[in-house]
């Protein structure tokens, strides 16, 4: 009661030192960012929903509206504006917010579409992006009278980054949209200094956003020395506000691979020439070029494997786009013969492409698979790699190399290329193979089953002495494929004498570990996690005492369980009941009666 008198007393005495015109006008406080990334990520920009966060945007409005009895009127429209003197509570701030963002919203809908936003909808765009700063900026303003510092400057931010995005989208006055971008980073940076952790990580999350950004527009000034590649890097971050520069980025290199198609008039593949007259089938063979030379470049050394993984999906991608549009010509070409075969021979050459770009992203997953095949499980509970997971890879290996050789070894004329292709398919197949029967070894091994362990070893060294003896014979030999068969070779032999030597001495402790096996069987036994008896399983030959028995052996259940027993039949005599005897009254002693008595009967 004492604490609550002296608050109380504290209170009334800091009511009392505060001066009367902030009284009459108090000061609302909105967390702009966090607000507004709590509610992206809940409805819909967390997938790049944009359609779904305007309609939360919409919902939120009529909630808001209806909350504060400010509606526009029941049977005709009544435009009601929000100035400084409207703004009685921190709800009318949200109304401004929310109706910037559901403009955005809609302006990043239209960019963000499938096909790309035609002449009218990019028009259109503007407008809802112009619409998105009209109000950012009344947001600003109503902020700075009415907000308190943090907000006022998180209002700042928020107005200038929308204004360096409406800038940004019609490509001029680069140099007002970096000034706009570097003043809501400046503000983003300072702010996150300050506050609670949640608060320091969005506005660094943020800053991190805007970078690219301002990038982007030093280097359409000239004040950047940032290359194409590096713009590509960027554009591959996350975060809402850098889906309009990645649409901007997108647009740019599909421009610039339009330029570029249109001196690309023949595609070359082993030898041949085929002549490309579909303009999207141009752009999507550059498109996977350019992709591939990210995969075979310098720097695909320094790529980690998962954004190999990725960039192997948008070559398969951009090919398969390239092989739909040659198909679709095929179909809509007219009775020319030599057309036709153009056209079959481009579709042939981009599906042998495709097959060897399998092949490569195959053994990728198969080198990553091997990386973290003897590892030990650590406390992030990784996934470690199963000998039965790497033939399932090596048979996918072998059915890629057995169908792109089918597909290089068909036609009539074939040329030297391409017999040398077919013949580097066999030894690829070869060597898979004997990497295939290897880890197949492995895996018996690691289930006890030495016999067939040292079987499957021996068949792999001679697979592997064969493609060896095959690789070295050949005019052209891959160095780095010989190396490679040369360390699985020495590593067959290797595992092939270790199992031959545990399989030995498994031998010899065999009558020795038998012995004590048998001794070790119960009549009933108290583990109660086998499935059948000893007794029940006559008919099955499998061994009770084998290596791979986890629990001991029961032969029978004792005391035996109850058993029913046959016993006399009871008879139920069911016609009883439907027999009609005859009647015996006549066979009765029938009493005497008196003379008298005749009368009262």
């Amino acid at each position: 009661m004492a604490k609550q008198k002296e608050t109380s007393a504290m209170e009334i005495d800091d009511d009392s030192s505060i001066p009367s015109d902030q009284i009459s006008n108090p000061k609302f406080s909105v967390n702009v960012l966090q607000l507004l990334k709590s509610a992206q990520m809940q409805h819909g920009l967390r997938f790049g929903d944009y359609a779904r966060y305007r309609r939360y945007c919409t919902a939120r409005l009529k909630r808001l509206y209806k909350s504060l009895k400010f509606t526009h009127g029941r049977l005709k429209y009544t435009k009601r504006s929000i100035s400084v003197t409207t703004v009685t509570e921190v709800r009318f701030l949200h109304v401004v917010l929310y109706t910037a963002e559901r403009a955005w919203s809609h302006a990043m809908e239209k960019k963000t579409l499938p096909d790309g936003p035609n002449a009218f909808q990019r028009s259109y765009l503007i407008g809802r992006l112009r619409k998105a700063v009209k109000w950012a900026s009344l947001f600003q303003e109503l902020c700075s009278i009415k907000g308190d510092s943090r907000t006022s400057l998180e209002a700042e931010a928020y107005a200038a980054y929308m204004k360096g995005s409406l800038l940004f989208e019609q490509d001029q006055n680069w140099d007002v949209a970096v000034k706009c971008f570097k003043s809501a980073r400046a503000v983003y940076e300072e702010l996150g200094k300050y506050g609670d952790l949640e608060n320091q990580v969005l506005c660094r999350e943020r800053v991190e956003e805007l970078e690219p950004s301002i990038r982007y527009c030093l280097h359409n000034i000239g004040e950047s020395n940032l290359q194409t590649s590096e713009l590509v890097s960027i554009g591959e971050m996350e975060g809402p506000a850098l889906d309009l520069f990645k649409a901007k980025l997108e647009a740019a290199m599909a421009e610039a691979r339009s330029q570029q198609a249109a001196s690309m008039t023949e595609f070359h593949w082993l030898g041949n020439r085929f002549p490309i007259s579909n303009a999207k089938t141009r752009v999507s063979i550059l498109k996977a070029q350019e992709l591939e030379k990210d995969v075979h470049g310098s720097a695909a050394d320094s790529l980690p494997a998962e954004k190999k993984l990725v960039l192997y999906d948008k070559i398969f991608a951009a090919y398969h786009e390239a092989r739909s549009c040659i198909r679709n010509d095929l179909v809509t070409a007219a009775n020319s013969e030599n057309v036709k075969d153009e056209l079959s021979g481009l579709d042939k050459a981009i599906g042998a492409i495709l097959g060897q770009r399998t092949i490569e992203r195959n053994q990728l997953l198969v080198k990553i698979a091997k990386s973290k095949l003897n590892k030990v499980r650590d406390d992030k509970n990784e996934k470690v790699t199963k000998p039965e997971e790497l033939v399932r890879l090596y048979d996918l290996l072998l059915q890629n190399t057995a169908d792109l050789s089918d597909l290089v070894s068909s036609g009539r004329d074939r040329k030297l290329e391409e017999v040398a292709l077919a013949e580097e398919c066999e030894l690829k197949s070869m060597v898979f193979r004997a990497e295939r029967c290897f880890y197949l070894a492995k895996s018996y091994s690691l289930a006890g089953k030495r016999t067939e362990a040292y079987a499957l070893y021996s068949r792999a060294r001679s697979l592997a002495d064969a493609a060896l003896m095959k690789l070295q014979s050949a005019n052209a030999a891959d160095q780095v494929m010989i190396k490679e068969l040369r360390t699985l070779y020495n590593e067959i032999r290797s595992n092939s004498c270790v199992e031959h030597a545990k399989g030995i001495m498994e031998e010899e402790n065999a009558p020795e570990n038998l012995s004590k096996k048998i001794s070790n069987i119960s009549l009933t036994g108290a583990d109660k996690k086998m499935e059948k008896l000893l007794m029940e399983k006559m008919d099955m030959y499998e061994s009770a005492v084998g290596a791979n028995m986890k629990v001991v052996p029961r032969i029978e259940t004792f005391p035996p369980a109850f058993q029913s027993v046959p016993r006399n039949p009871i008879v139920l005599d069911l016609a009883y009941n439907l027999i009609e005897f005859p009647s015996l009254d006549a066979r009765m002693k029938k009493d005497k009666k008196g003379f008298i008595s005749r009368f009262w009967s």
